[in-house]
Protein backbone atom coordinates (compact mmCIF):
# COMPACT_ATOMS: atom_id res chain seq x y z
CA UNK A 1 0.00 0.00 0.00
CA UNK A 2 1.51 3.13 -0.99
CA UNK A 3 0.88 6.42 0.98
CA UNK A 4 -1.38 6.49 3.87
CA UNK A 5 -4.57 8.05 3.34
CA UNK A 6 -7.12 9.65 6.16
CA UNK A 7 -10.25 11.33 5.28
CA UNK A 8 -11.98 13.30 7.16
CA UNK A 9 -15.87 13.07 6.88
CA UNK A 10 -18.85 14.68 8.77
CA UNK A 11 -22.12 16.76 7.50
CA UNK A 12 -21.26 20.48 6.78
CA UNK A 13 -20.31 22.90 9.18
CA UNK A 14 -18.65 20.96 11.90
CA UNK A 15 -15.25 22.52 11.09
CA UNK A 16 -13.62 19.65 8.66
CA UNK A 17 -11.79 22.51 6.82
CA UNK A 18 -10.40 24.39 9.92
CA UNK A 19 -9.32 20.74 11.33
CA UNK A 20 -7.74 20.24 7.66
CA UNK A 21 -5.72 23.32 7.78
CA UNK A 22 -5.13 22.59 11.74
CA UNK A 23 -3.43 19.22 10.57
CA UNK A 24 -1.43 20.38 7.45
CA UNK A 25 0.13 23.21 9.36
CA UNK A 26 2.08 20.68 11.63
CA UNK A 27 4.30 21.85 8.60
CA UNK A 28 5.37 25.00 7.69
CA UNK A 29 4.75 24.37 4.40
CA UNK A 30 1.25 24.20 2.94
CA UNK A 31 0.90 22.98 -0.74
CA UNK A 32 1.96 26.11 -2.51
CA UNK A 33 0.06 29.43 -2.21
CA UNK A 34 -0.23 30.41 -5.25
CA UNK A 35 -3.58 31.54 -5.95
CA UNK A 36 -6.10 30.25 -7.09
CA UNK A 37 -4.74 26.83 -5.54
CA UNK A 38 -5.31 27.29 -1.58
CA UNK A 39 -8.88 28.79 -1.72
CA UNK A 40 -10.62 25.57 -2.55
CA UNK A 41 -7.69 23.06 -1.46
CA UNK A 42 -9.03 19.82 -0.38
CA UNK A 43 -6.14 17.51 -0.11
CA UNK A 44 -2.51 17.84 1.19
CA UNK A 45 0.58 16.00 3.09
CA UNK A 46 0.51 16.60 6.74
CA UNK A 47 3.79 15.99 8.57
CA UNK A 48 3.50 14.19 12.58
CA UNK A 49 6.75 13.07 14.35
CA UNK A 50 8.63 12.25 10.92
CA UNK A 51 5.91 10.39 9.55
CA UNK A 52 4.09 11.69 6.17
CA UNK A 53 0.68 10.77 5.22
CA UNK A 54 -2.27 12.28 2.84
CA UNK A 55 -5.31 13.85 4.00
CA UNK A 56 -8.47 14.78 2.16
CA UNK A 57 -11.13 17.23 3.36
CA UNK A 58 -14.87 15.57 1.96
CA UNK A 59 -16.58 19.15 2.77
CA UNK A 60 -15.85 20.85 -0.83
CA UNK A 61 -19.48 20.36 -2.21
CA UNK A 62 -22.01 23.22 -3.08
CA UNK A 63 -24.62 24.08 -0.74
CA UNK A 64 -28.10 23.19 -2.09
CA UNK A 65 -31.20 22.15 -0.45
CA UNK A 66 -31.16 19.75 2.50
CA UNK A 67 -31.78 16.68 0.47
CA UNK A 68 -28.36 17.91 -2.17
CA UNK A 69 -26.43 17.50 0.73
CA UNK A 70 -27.49 14.38 2.35
CA UNK A 71 -26.96 12.53 -0.89
CA UNK A 72 -23.58 14.75 -1.54
CA UNK A 73 -22.47 13.58 2.24
CA UNK A 74 -23.39 10.04 2.04
CA UNK A 75 -21.75 9.79 -1.32
CA UNK A 76 -18.63 11.79 -0.25
CA UNK A 77 -18.61 9.18 3.03
CA UNK A 78 -18.71 6.11 0.71
CA UNK A 79 -16.39 6.92 -1.53
CA UNK A 80 -13.66 7.90 1.85
CA UNK A 81 -14.65 4.53 3.00
CA UNK A 82 -13.44 2.64 -0.17
CA UNK A 83 -10.71 4.86 -0.69
CA UNK A 84 -9.08 5.75 2.41
CA UNK A 85 -6.60 3.85 5.05
CA UNK A 86 -8.32 5.72 8.08
CA UNK A 87 -11.59 7.74 8.54
CA UNK A 88 -11.59 10.91 10.82
CA UNK A 89 -15.66 11.36 11.34
CA UNK A 90 -16.13 14.69 13.05
CA UNK A 91 -18.92 16.24 14.77
CA UNK A 92 -19.39 19.52 17.02
CA UNK A 93 -19.90 19.29 20.33
CA UNK A 94 -21.99 23.06 20.59
CA UNK A 95 -24.97 21.47 18.44
CA UNK A 96 -24.71 17.50 20.00
CA UNK A 97 -25.80 14.75 18.14
CA UNK A 98 -27.84 15.75 14.77
CA UNK A 99 -29.86 13.67 12.84
CA UNK A 100 -27.62 13.55 9.95
CA UNK A 101 -24.66 12.78 12.28
CA UNK A 102 -26.81 9.62 13.19
CA UNK A 103 -27.05 8.52 9.43
CA UNK A 104 -23.24 8.96 8.66
CA UNK A 105 -22.89 6.91 11.96
CA UNK A 106 -24.62 4.34 10.49
CA UNK A 107 -23.01 4.35 7.48
CA UNK A 108 -19.61 4.03 9.10
CA UNK A 109 -20.25 1.86 11.06
CA UNK A 110 -20.16 -0.49 8.18
CA UNK A 111 -16.50 0.23 7.34
CA UNK A 112 -14.07 -2.45 7.41
CA UNK A 113 -11.42 0.21 8.08
CA UNK A 114 -10.61 2.39 11.40
CA UNK A 115 -13.08 5.12 11.76
CA UNK A 116 -12.41 7.93 14.94
CA UNK A 117 -14.82 9.82 16.31
CA UNK A 118 -13.70 13.47 16.78
CA UNK A 119 -15.83 15.86 18.49
CA UNK A 120 -14.93 19.35 17.72
CA UNK A 121 -14.88 22.78 19.12
CA UNK A 122 -14.47 21.27 23.12
CA UNK A 123 -12.66 24.32 24.41
CA UNK A 124 -13.44 23.95 27.74
CA UNK A 125 -14.70 22.43 30.64
CA UNK A 126 -18.44 22.72 30.36
CA UNK A 127 -18.00 21.92 26.42
CA UNK A 128 -16.22 18.49 27.45
CA UNK A 129 -18.90 17.44 30.13
CA UNK A 130 -21.55 18.16 27.09
CA UNK A 131 -18.91 16.17 24.76
CA UNK A 132 -20.03 12.77 26.59
CA UNK A 133 -23.19 12.17 24.79
CA UNK A 134 -21.37 11.26 21.67
CA UNK A 135 -20.23 7.74 23.63
CA UNK A 136 -23.96 6.84 22.53
CA UNK A 137 -22.75 6.53 18.73
CA UNK A 138 -21.43 3.43 20.33
CA UNK A 139 -17.42 4.32 18.34
CA UNK A 140 -14.64 3.20 20.39
CA UNK A 141 -12.31 5.16 19.66
CA UNK A 142 -13.09 9.10 20.45
CA UNK A 143 -11.47 12.42 20.57
CA UNK A 144 -12.59 15.78 22.35
CA UNK A 145 -10.68 18.32 20.58
CA UNK A 146 -10.72 21.85 19.12
CA UNK A 147 -9.31 22.61 15.66
CA UNK A 148 -9.50 26.02 16.19
CA UNK A 149 -6.76 26.37 18.70
CA UNK A 150 -5.56 23.19 18.18
CA UNK A 151 -5.80 21.78 22.09
CA UNK A 152 -5.84 17.69 22.02
CA UNK A 153 -5.15 17.15 18.23
CA UNK A 154 -1.47 16.32 19.28
CA UNK A 155 -3.10 13.17 20.34
CA UNK A 156 -5.42 12.35 17.58
CA UNK A 157 -2.42 12.57 16.11
CA UNK A 158 -0.11 10.41 18.08
CA UNK A 159 -2.70 7.79 17.45
CA UNK A 160 -3.39 8.25 13.41
CA UNK A 161 0.38 7.88 12.58
CA UNK A 162 0.24 4.72 15.06
CA UNK A 163 -1.13 2.41 11.94
CA UNK A 164 2.02 3.83 9.70
CA UNK A 165 4.29 1.13 9.01
CA UNK A 166 7.79 1.80 7.62
CA UNK A 167 6.77 0.01 4.43
CA UNK A 168 4.03 2.53 3.28
CA UNK A 169 5.92 4.92 2.17
CA UNK A 170 7.39 3.82 -1.12
CA UNK A 171 5.50 0.86 -3.35
CA UNK A 172 7.06 -2.09 -3.36
CA UNK A 173 5.85 -3.54 -6.96
CA UNK A 174 8.77 -3.91 -9.07
CA UNK A 175 11.31 -0.76 -7.79
CA UNK A 176 13.72 -0.74 -10.50
CA UNK A 177 11.55 -0.18 -13.22
CA UNK A 178 10.30 3.46 -14.01
CA UNK A 179 6.78 4.18 -12.93
CA UNK A 180 4.65 6.87 -14.69
CA UNK A 181 1.50 7.79 -13.49
CA UNK A 182 -1.20 9.48 -15.83
CA UNK A 183 -3.32 12.18 -13.94
CA UNK A 184 -5.40 14.99 -14.84
CA UNK A 185 -9.16 15.53 -14.76
CA UNK A 186 -11.64 13.39 -16.15
CA UNK A 187 -12.45 13.64 -19.96
CA UNK A 188 -8.76 15.06 -20.81
CA UNK A 189 -7.77 11.82 -22.38
CA UNK A 190 -6.35 9.58 -19.88
CA UNK A 191 -7.55 6.28 -21.00
CA UNK A 192 -7.13 7.42 -24.91
CA UNK A 193 -3.09 8.13 -24.14
CA UNK A 194 -3.38 4.40 -22.44
CA UNK A 195 -5.15 2.81 -25.29
CA UNK A 196 -2.92 4.84 -28.11
CA UNK A 197 -0.07 3.66 -26.38
CA UNK A 198 -1.38 -0.09 -25.91
CA UNK A 199 -2.85 -0.09 -28.97
CA UNK A 200 0.40 0.58 -31.06
CA UNK A 201 2.60 -2.03 -29.78
CA UNK A 202 0.41 -4.46 -28.24
CA UNK A 203 3.64 -6.14 -26.29
CA UNK A 204 2.62 -5.72 -22.79
CA UNK A 205 4.38 -8.65 -20.27
CA UNK A 206 1.52 -8.32 -17.83
CA UNK A 207 -1.72 -6.57 -16.37
CA UNK A 208 -0.90 -6.56 -12.64
CA UNK A 209 -4.18 -5.42 -10.87
CA UNK A 210 -3.55 -2.18 -9.09
CA UNK A 211 -3.42 -1.66 -5.23
CA UNK A 212 -6.86 0.26 -5.50
CA UNK A 213 -9.72 -1.64 -7.91
CA UNK A 214 -9.38 0.78 -10.88
CA UNK A 215 -5.79 2.08 -10.25
CA UNK A 216 -4.00 -0.05 -13.63
CA UNK A 217 -0.82 -1.13 -13.95
CA UNK A 218 0.57 -1.90 -17.36
CA UNK A 219 3.69 -2.85 -17.75
CA UNK A 220 5.90 -2.08 -20.73
CA UNK A 221 8.60 -3.65 -22.90
CA UNK A 222 9.01 -1.32 -26.01
CA UNK A 223 11.83 0.89 -27.39
CA UNK A 224 13.99 -1.45 -25.61
CA UNK A 225 12.96 0.24 -22.46
CA UNK A 226 10.66 -1.13 -19.86
CA UNK A 227 8.88 0.98 -17.56
CA UNK A 228 5.36 0.44 -15.78
CA UNK A 229 2.40 2.65 -16.55
CA UNK A 230 -0.11 3.74 -13.44
CA UNK A 231 -3.41 4.80 -14.77
CA UNK A 232 -5.90 6.34 -13.19
CA UNK A 233 -8.63 6.20 -15.41
CA UNK A 234 -10.89 3.64 -14.44
CA UNK A 235 -12.51 6.24 -12.26
CA UNK A 236 -16.34 6.04 -13.87
CA UNK A 237 -18.14 3.41 -12.34
CA UNK A 238 -20.73 1.92 -15.24
CA UNK A 239 -24.02 2.46 -13.08
CA UNK A 240 -22.84 5.34 -11.21
CA UNK A 241 -21.47 7.76 -13.75
CA UNK A 242 -23.58 10.38 -11.39
CA UNK A 243 -20.75 9.68 -8.76
CA UNK A 244 -18.50 12.55 -7.38
CA UNK A 245 -16.15 12.54 -9.62
CA UNK A 246 -14.23 15.18 -8.79
CA UNK A 247 -13.33 14.00 -5.17
CA UNK A 248 -13.08 10.44 -6.57
CA UNK A 249 -10.48 11.13 -8.83
CA UNK A 250 -8.36 13.31 -6.16
CA UNK A 251 -7.98 9.85 -4.09
CA UNK A 252 -6.95 8.49 -6.76
CA UNK A 253 -4.73 10.65 -8.41
CA UNK A 254 -2.99 10.81 -5.01
CA UNK A 255 -2.65 7.56 -4.69
CA UNK A 256 -0.81 7.00 -7.99
CA UNK A 257 1.10 9.95 -7.08
CA UNK A 258 2.20 7.97 -4.35
CA UNK A 259 3.51 4.85 -6.15
CA UNK A 260 4.99 6.89 -9.45
CA UNK A 261 8.44 8.21 -9.82
CA UNK A 262 7.15 10.66 -12.50
CA UNK A 263 3.70 12.42 -13.35
CA UNK A 264 2.25 12.64 -16.52
CA UNK A 265 -0.17 15.73 -15.60
CA UNK A 266 -2.56 15.64 -18.89
CA UNK A 267 -4.06 19.42 -19.48
CA UNK A 268 -6.91 19.80 -21.84
CA UNK A 269 -5.78 22.66 -24.26
CA UNK A 270 -8.44 24.70 -24.64
CA UNK A 271 -9.23 25.00 -20.94
CA UNK A 272 -5.96 25.40 -20.09
CA UNK A 273 -4.71 24.31 -16.36
CA UNK A 274 -6.98 24.55 -13.60
CA UNK A 275 -6.94 24.61 -9.66
CA UNK A 276 -7.00 21.34 -9.69
CA UNK A 277 -4.18 20.48 -11.55
CA UNK A 278 -2.02 23.40 -9.61
CA UNK A 279 -2.81 21.43 -6.84
CA UNK A 280 -1.94 18.14 -8.32
CA UNK A 281 1.02 20.03 -9.20
CA UNK A 282 2.40 21.22 -6.14
CA UNK A 283 1.55 18.07 -4.36
CA UNK A 284 3.70 16.23 -6.80
CA UNK A 285 6.55 18.32 -6.18
CA UNK A 286 6.39 18.15 -2.23
CA UNK A 287 6.38 14.56 -2.67
CA UNK A 288 9.38 14.72 -4.82
CA UNK A 289 7.98 13.24 -8.12
CA UNK A 290 9.29 14.06 -11.80
CA UNK A 291 6.53 15.70 -13.76
CA UNK A 292 6.04 16.36 -17.52
CA UNK A 293 3.15 18.44 -18.57
CA UNK A 294 1.26 16.96 -21.56
CA UNK A 295 -0.99 19.53 -23.37
CA UNK A 296 -3.76 17.45 -25.08
CA UNK A 297 -6.51 18.14 -27.89
CA UNK A 298 -3.75 20.73 -29.01
CA UNK A 299 -4.89 19.36 -33.08
CA UNK A 300 -8.31 21.43 -31.62
CA UNK A 301 -6.33 24.44 -30.77
CA UNK A 302 -6.29 27.29 -33.53
CA UNK A 303 -2.95 28.66 -34.41
CA UNK A 304 -0.56 31.57 -35.31
CA UNK A 305 2.96 31.74 -35.77
CA UNK A 306 3.60 31.73 -32.05
CA UNK A 307 0.89 29.92 -30.51
CA UNK A 308 3.09 27.00 -28.60
CA UNK A 309 5.26 29.18 -27.06
CA UNK A 310 3.38 31.76 -25.96
CA UNK A 311 0.67 29.03 -24.37
CA UNK A 312 4.01 27.13 -22.55
CA UNK A 313 5.36 30.72 -21.93
CA UNK A 314 1.89 31.22 -20.04
CA UNK A 315 1.96 27.53 -18.81
CA UNK A 316 5.36 28.34 -16.69
CA UNK A 317 3.98 31.17 -15.06
CA UNK A 318 1.09 29.59 -13.49
CA UNK A 319 3.34 26.78 -12.63
CA UNK A 320 6.03 28.88 -11.01
CA UNK A 321 8.56 28.51 -9.02
CA UNK A 322 9.10 25.15 -10.15
CA UNK A 323 8.91 25.41 -13.70
CA UNK A 324 11.49 24.04 -15.19
CA UNK A 325 9.41 20.82 -16.31
CA UNK A 326 8.83 19.53 -20.00
CA UNK A 327 5.99 20.73 -21.96
CA UNK A 328 4.53 18.79 -24.55
CA UNK A 329 1.69 19.80 -27.28
CA UNK A 330 -0.12 16.53 -27.92
CA UNK A 331 -3.26 14.99 -29.24
CA UNK A 332 -4.35 11.31 -28.35
CA UNK A 333 -6.53 11.25 -30.89
CA UNK A 334 -3.92 11.87 -33.91
CA UNK A 335 -1.04 10.24 -31.57
CA UNK A 336 0.83 13.14 -32.19
CA UNK A 337 3.57 13.33 -29.92
CA UNK A 338 2.74 10.88 -27.64
CA UNK A 339 5.42 8.84 -27.45
CA UNK A 340 8.09 11.52 -27.55
CA UNK A 341 5.68 12.39 -24.12
CA UNK A 342 6.93 8.82 -22.79
CA UNK A 343 10.38 9.78 -23.75
CA UNK A 344 10.07 12.84 -21.68
CA UNK A 345 8.95 10.71 -18.96
CA UNK A 346 11.85 8.62 -18.98
CA UNK A 347 14.52 11.11 -19.42
CA UNK A 348 13.13 12.67 -16.20
CA UNK A 349 13.36 9.36 -14.61
CA UNK A 350 16.99 9.32 -15.75
CA UNK A 351 17.59 13.27 -13.94
CA UNK A 352 15.68 12.19 -11.12
CA UNK A 353 18.15 9.49 -10.21
CA UNK A 354 21.11 11.96 -11.29
CA UNK A 355 23.71 11.61 -8.04
CA UNK A 356 26.93 14.46 -8.90
CA UNK A 357 30.62 13.93 -8.03
CA UNK A 358 30.85 16.35 -4.75
CA UNK A 359 34.26 17.71 -6.52
CA UNK A 360 32.63 18.93 -9.83
CA UNK A 361 29.45 20.02 -7.72
CA UNK A 362 31.83 22.42 -6.14
CA UNK A 363 33.48 23.37 -8.61
CA UNK A 364 30.51 24.98 -10.24
CA UNK A 365 28.80 25.93 -7.32
CA UNK A 366 31.61 27.49 -5.27
CA UNK A 367 31.99 29.63 -7.91
CA UNK A 368 28.20 30.24 -8.77
CA UNK A 369 28.75 31.54 -5.03
CA UNK A 370 31.82 33.84 -5.75
CA UNK A 371 29.96 35.62 -8.45
CA UNK A 372 27.22 36.90 -6.50
CA UNK A 373 27.31 36.68 -2.57
CA UNK A 374 24.90 35.82 -0.01
CA UNK A 375 23.64 38.62 1.49
CA UNK A 376 25.21 40.22 4.59
CA UNK A 377 23.14 39.79 7.78
CA UNK A 378 23.61 41.97 10.96
CA UNK A 379 26.71 43.31 9.61
CA UNK A 380 27.85 39.66 9.54
CA UNK A 381 28.77 37.92 6.02
CA UNK A 382 27.15 34.57 5.11
CA UNK A 383 30.05 32.19 3.98
CA UNK A 384 29.32 29.16 2.36
CA UNK A 385 31.88 26.75 2.05
CA UNK A 386 31.19 23.11 0.71
CA UNK A 387 28.29 21.67 -1.29
CA UNK A 388 27.58 18.05 -1.11
CA UNK A 389 24.48 16.09 -2.83
CA UNK A 390 22.28 14.24 0.03
CA UNK A 391 21.97 10.02 -0.17
CA UNK A 392 18.11 10.70 -0.61
CA UNK A 393 15.50 9.22 -3.17
CA UNK A 394 14.68 12.57 -5.11
CA UNK A 395 18.17 15.35 -5.67
CA UNK A 396 18.77 17.25 -2.48
CA UNK A 397 21.78 19.25 -2.00
CA UNK A 398 23.35 20.87 1.65
CA UNK A 399 25.28 23.96 1.63
CA UNK A 400 27.28 23.96 4.82
CA UNK A 401 27.70 27.58 5.80
CA UNK A 402 28.25 29.82 9.40
CA UNK A 403 24.78 31.24 9.37
CA UNK A 404 22.19 28.43 7.87
CA UNK A 405 19.43 29.86 9.63
CA UNK A 406 20.07 33.32 8.08
CA UNK A 407 19.62 32.52 3.88
CA UNK A 408 16.51 33.89 2.61
CA UNK A 409 14.28 32.11 -0.43
CA UNK A 410 15.80 34.58 -3.26
CA UNK A 411 19.52 33.32 -2.68
CA UNK A 412 18.09 30.00 -2.24
CA UNK A 413 16.47 30.36 -5.54
CA UNK A 414 19.54 31.63 -7.46
CA UNK A 415 21.57 28.12 -5.84
CA UNK A 416 18.63 25.94 -7.43
CA UNK A 417 18.65 27.78 -10.80
CA UNK A 418 22.89 27.49 -10.70
CA UNK A 419 22.20 23.89 -10.24
CA UNK A 420 19.34 23.56 -12.76
CA UNK A 421 21.85 25.46 -15.31
CA UNK A 422 24.76 23.10 -15.17
CA UNK A 423 23.40 19.58 -14.35
CA UNK A 424 19.79 18.37 -15.82
CA UNK A 425 17.25 18.08 -13.65
CA UNK A 426 14.69 19.49 -16.11
CA UNK A 427 11.18 18.14 -14.90
CA UNK A 428 12.34 17.28 -10.98
CA UNK A 429 11.65 19.08 -7.65
CA UNK A 430 15.28 20.24 -6.11
CA UNK A 431 15.48 20.84 -2.31
CA UNK A 432 18.47 22.96 -0.80
CA UNK A 433 19.43 22.76 2.41
CA UNK A 434 21.97 24.98 4.46
CA UNK A 435 23.54 23.19 7.40
CA UNK A 436 26.41 24.79 9.90
CA UNK A 437 29.56 23.99 9.02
Amino acid sequence: MAGFTIAIVGRPNVGKSTLFNRLLEQRKAIVDDQSGVTRDRQYGVADWNGKTFNVIDTGGFVAGSDDVFEREIRKQVKIAMQEANLLLFLTDCTTGITDLDSEVADLLRRSSKPVYLVVNKVDNQQRALEATEFYSLGFEHIFFLSSMTGSGTGELLDEVVSHITDDMGEASMETNIPKIAIIGQPNVGKSSLLNALIGEERNIVSDIAGTTRDTIHTHYNMFQKEFMLIDTAGIRRKTKVQEDLEFYSVIRAIKALDEADVVMLLLDAEKGITAQDLNIFSLAARKGKGVVVLVNKWDLMEKSTNTARDYEKELKNRLAPFSDVPIIFTSVTEKQRIFKAIEAALEVYENRTRKIQTSKLNDVMLKAIEAYHPPVVRGIPIRIKYVTQLPTHTPAFAFFCNLPDDVKAPYRNYLENQIRSHFDFRGVPVKIFFRKK
